[in-house]
């Protein structure tokens, strides 16, 4: 049975062992924005034994690259982006500790197997409700890579960021479940 969870993102680390497929979490605290080329140059820091834009322990990135700030808010559209891309890098982020990831999509086994390893949890958010998403963050901050523009590592302050976990540390996974279920009937 599924359930609506507030939650700091500071929690996550703990929380991640009670976290099941389809419960609704509103999440507060700090999220980090990491695509495609900033997975890339944080994995080209670590070859290089060189330190990391974020703590990754404990942490949760966002598959986000937001559009421009429009006037009287903290970050302009910020919906997430498809997770898959992301999946050759997050086992080991995920060894090292990472608690959590956003995005949309199925994830590849490796990652399914290393969100099980380290108890940490996969959420998706509402694709094509960037809009909306945008006015659960008050605060956004360029931290790495600004060079890349909309996909630079950022720190968001989130509140209330509404997020459905889809694969959690049990082996739970809203997308084989979710096709086994439809197959049933």
């Amino acid at each position: 049975m599924s359930q609506e969870i507030r939650l700091r993102t500071e929690e996550l680390r703990d929380a991640g062992a009670s976290l099941r497929v389809l419960d609704k979490v509103l999440l507060t605290g700090t999220v980090y924005t990491a695509r495609d080329a900033a997975h890339k140059r944080i994995f080209a820091l670590l070859e290089e034994g060189k330190p990391l834009p974020f703590d990754i322990a404990g942490a949760c990135i966002y598959y986000a690259g937001p559009t421009g700030t429009p006037p009287g808010l903290a970050i302009g559209s910020c919906g997430p982006t498809t997770s898959g891309r992301m999946d050759p890098y997050a086992p080991r982020l995920l060894d090292m500790g990472l608690a959590a990831m956003i995005g949309k999509g199925e994830r590849n086994a490796a990652v399914c197997d290393a969100i099980q390893r380290n108890h940490a949890v996969y959420f998706c958010a509402i694709g094509g409700a960037g809009a909306l998403a945008c006015k659960a963050i008050k605060r956004c901050d360029v931290i790495a890579f600004e060079d890349l523009g909309c996909e630079s590592v950022k720190r968001l302050q989130v509140e209330d960021f509404p997020v459905v976990v889809a694969t959690d540390c049990t082996g739970g996974n809203i997308f084989t479940q979710g096709r086994a279920q439809y197959a049933s009937v």
